[in-house]
């Protein structure tokens, strides 16, 4: 299986740029913290299935508090 290494730098050009060609001409508000919140939470459950949702681990791998990642968890609805 040939496995491709994509940056996330070029990951969220993609998306983001997808997601602008599909606006149809429409205007978009906010569109920093839509990508910003979208990025979060996908990191965020990345960790957390790959540590079993062992908080603890996954706070640890994020490099935050697990207090901090249970609010996180909390906001984003996971």
């Amino acid at each position: 299986m040939k496995v491709q290494n994509e940056s996330q730098k070029s990951c969220t050009h993609k998306a983001v740029s997808h997601y602008l060609s599909n606006l149809n001409g429409h205007s978009t508000k906010d569109l920093y913290d839509l990508v910003i919140a979208e990025t979060e939470k996908g990191m965020i459950e990345a960790v957390l299935v790959h540590c079993d949702r062992n908080q603890s681990k996954a706070a640890d791998i994020l490099g935050i508090t697990r207090t901090t990642l249970r609010n996180k968890i909390r906001k984003l609805g996971l």
